[in-house]
């Protein structure tokens, strides 16, 4: 009897398995039909509209800063599969506010190129499986599931498959066969398990293909994209071409170090920080760019300053290249120095889960403390003095600081002034407004510089003083 039962119950799941098989089958084929998406090959799309800098709002609680996309045109192969996007990008905040490299002068052309291979991210591959019909094809191959759900008292089909990363990515099909979603989440070093999604709507005919004429792209719950799509190319010439050189990446550079004073170091090799040797632990200043930066940062102030902890952090600004390493600076016990407007943020951030691509962080269990700054606070153990200020007034970061070396006379700086790569190169007209608020808070603040060290250190690591920071300000020759 036990054994019927155990029989009868296996073909009861395998036929609702294979039910389900035949449903998604169903489902996705229906959806194919209906955007024209089955003898597609490749498409072109092109119109205008706005793209937005994860990471880079001038506070916590502002959405990524706006660029302005003049033109944009995609061209995707699904059978490589490859994509390629232009666009002419222009300054979209104004006056500027936040980073992305802002100011924008004048007409900006961006090209990116993906040819996918083995070692293709995973967030860059989305870029075509996330379109309508890259997922239709994607979800046709990788044993995708189906279930019914309503939002809003719209009927969907939600179609599902799990990406390379294992999350989930999933498709909302409307009961016209649209796809009017989908949304996946992918690892990110500051949010975690990060949320990324597309939005289709206004779909038209193209030469019998169905497309948005409208596409909303969200990652961290702000937009990064924002298209109106007025040409759609179905199975136009692609010939996309992997840029020369390979698709770039590997191994993050090692860490080199300079001393700048006895017991003060600068740490290079990506974005600059400076390890300094207090009587007891290490003070280091900034966080910046990924885990795997923060970890050699902190294995070189350790081999320069032996037998010490690391207990502070000093965090310029909550832009995300500068701080995706403070959460490995959390792991090793530190506690991260940064303007109080950052706590609330940073204390919910690295709450968030971050399953996709476990941090050490994550791993070790510890909970992120903080020292905040509002206008100035000093650290000292009575021979070194790092005065941490407040940058009044910039556009870039409401919460902008500086760390200023009083007997060394060095100030520490992010985005303020980004030297060029070379010494004579010609002052920007206009000059940044960033680098202006620079120079007037060192006036405000009396402050003697004689080095400034810039985390965006130039690749020939020259000498930074006030004449070049003056020059390219235009207030000198």
């Amino acid at each position: 009897m036990f054994r019927k039962g155990l029989a009868a119950f296996i073909l009861t799941t395998l036929l609702s398995w294979t039910a389900m098989a035949q449903d998604a089958r169903t489902v996705i084929s229906n959806a194919s039909k209906a955007l024209g998406a089955e003898n597609l090959a490749t498409i072109e799309f092109s119109g205008s509209g706005e793209d937005f800098a994860l990471g880079q709002a001038p506070n916590p609680s502002a959405p990524w800063p706006r660029f302005i996309n003049k033109t944009y045109t995609r061209t995707i192969d699904f059978n490589v599969p490859a994509s390629r996007m232009s666009r002419i990008r222009m300054q979209g905040e104004n006056p500027p506010r936040g980073g992305g490299l802002q100011p924008v002068i004048g007409e900006q052309t961006q090209n990116q190129v993906i040819v996918v291979n083995a070692n293709t991210p995973w967030a860059q591959q989305l870029e075509i499986w996330m379109t309508p019909y890259g997922f239709l094809k994607a979800a046709a191959t990788n044993n995708a599931t189906v279930k019914e759900q309503t939002i809003n008292r719209r009927k969907y089909n939600v179609v599902s498959f799990t990406g390379q990363n294992k999350a989930p990515v999933s498709a909302y099909i409307n009961e016209q066969n649209l796809i009017d979603r989908v949304e996946t989440r992918i690892d990110n070093p500051m949010l975690g398990d990060m949320l990324f999604e597309a939005v289709y709507s206004e779909y038209k005919d193209f030469g019998g293909v169905k497309f948005p004429t409208r596409i909303l792209q969200r990652q961290g719950g702000y937009p990064v994209l924002q298209l109106t799509v007025t040409d759609v190319k179905p199975n136009a010439p692609a010939n996309i071409q992997a840029p020369q050189g390979g698709a770039g990446g590997g191994a993050p550079a090692a860490a080199t170090s300079e001393k700048l004073a006895d017991g003060i170091y600068l740490i290079l090799g990506g974005y600059a920080s400076i390890a300094i040797d207090f009587k007891d632990y290490i003070v280091v200043l900034e966080g910046p760019q990924s885990e795997a930066r923060a970890s050699a940062i902190i294995a070189e102030a350790k081999r320069l300053i032996p037998n010490k902890p690391i207990r502070y952090v000093v965090n310029t600004h909550h832009h995300f290249d500068h701080s995706s390493g403070l959460p490995t600076f959390v792991a090793e016990g530190a506690t991260i120095v940064t303007h109080q407007i950052n706590k609330p943020y940073f204390e919910r951030i690295f709450s968030a889960p971050r399953t996709i691509a476990p941090d050490k962080m994550s791993q070790s269990k510890r909970k992120p403390k903080f020292e905040t700054v509002n206008d100035k606070k000093v650290l000292t153990d009575g021979n070194h003095i790092v005065e941490i200020h407040h940058l009044r007034g910039s556009g870039h970061n409401d919460g902008f600081l500086v760390a200023y070396l009083p007997k060394q006379k060095i100030l520490f700086e992010a985005d303020g002034y980004n030297p060029p790569p070379q010494p004579n190169a010609p002052a920007p007209n206009p000059a940044s407004p960033y680098t202006l608020n620079l120079l007037e808070n060192i006036e405000r603040l009396k402050l003697d510089v004689d080095r400034i060290i810039a985390v965006h250190a130039p690749a020939d690591n020259r000498r930074i003083g006030m004449a070049e920071v003056m020059r390219m300000a235009g207030k000198g020759n």
